[in-house]
């Protein structure tokens, strides 16, 4: 990170626990050399025992991401982060609509026959990342099934995550292949309309659909970090964070991107 992302980052970083006066160590390593660690593993796609030495240890790099995956603390500083960037484009930091798809990646000979499947219509076999994204293409929730999940069927699991987290999301669009009963259970269980967005019949060829599009802009994102360009994780958990820590380098980015000055 530059002096100026560093300088946007540093406040939104989670407090550790020693400082909070509930006991532990402090860490040996600072956290801006552990996180720029993190990034570059994310932006260059690299093993973790390919750690270059000019960061702190691979294992000790390792254990504070794992430690952020399983407490749930990568996704807290992401959704700081998203609040942040929506603060700055002068929107309210929770949003009130979304947009809702999936992304099937091929998995990597790592992945378990347990979490991975074969996806017929896009004839991949690996996993299925279903998103949920802002009107600024910013994440919302992600979960990471094997490809041959039905995205209605995530869907159901992954909008109740998603209206629980965020309490004034009242409408989601989704393509065509969410059509059917979930969209009357989206209105009963999280009073949450879902708007199917669908491709006309004498359409040919590209054609680029309102609000479909936004979510698009988030899967180029994620496909520009080398270690997601095919799944390489063992667990899911670690799919799903690698895609909040991939979004914490855009925005990151983002915040600390000089703003023109208005006329």
């Amino acid at each position: 990170m530059t002096d100026g992302e560093w300088a946007k980052v540093r406040p939104l970083l989670p407090v550790p626990g020693w400082m909070r006066g509930r006991g532990g160590q402090p860490e040996v390593y600072c956290h801006r050399a552990i996180l720029d660690a993190i990034r570059y593993l994310v932006d260059n796609g690299i093993k973790w025992r390919a750690m270059p030495a000019d960061f702190p240890p691979w294992d000790r790099v390792y254990a504070f991401y794992r430690r952020w995956r399983d407490h749930g603390l990568v996704r807290e500083f992401h959704d700081r982060l998203r609040a942040r960037v929506r603060e700055m484009v002068g929107k309210d930091t929770e949003p009130t609509a979304g947009v809702i798809d999936s992304q099937s990646v091929k998995a990597d000979a790592v992945v378990g026959a347990d979490s991975r499947g074969y996806d017929g219509g896009k004839q991949i076999n690996g996993r299925k990342r279903h998103v949920v994204v802002d009107t600024l293409g910013l994440l919302l929730g992600v979960m990471v099934t094997s490809a041959d999940v039905g995205d209605r069927a995530a869907a159901q699991v992954l909008l109740a995550r998603v209206a629980d987290a965020h309490h004034r999301l009242a409408l989601v669009w989704a393509d065509g292949g969410y059509t059917g009963s979930l969209v009357e259970h989206c209105l009963a269980a999280f009073a949450l309309v879902l708007a199917i967005v669908k491709r006309s019949d004498d359409q040919k060829g590209f054609v680029v659909l309102p609000k479909r599009w936004i979510v698009e802009r988030l899967f180029a994102h994620l496909m520009r970090s080398r270690r997601l360009a095919r799944d390489y994780e063992r667990r899911t958990t670690s799919a799903e964070a690698m895609a909040y820590w991939s979004m914490t380098i855009v925005m990151t980015r983002r915040l600390a991107r000089p703003r023109p000055a208005r006329a």
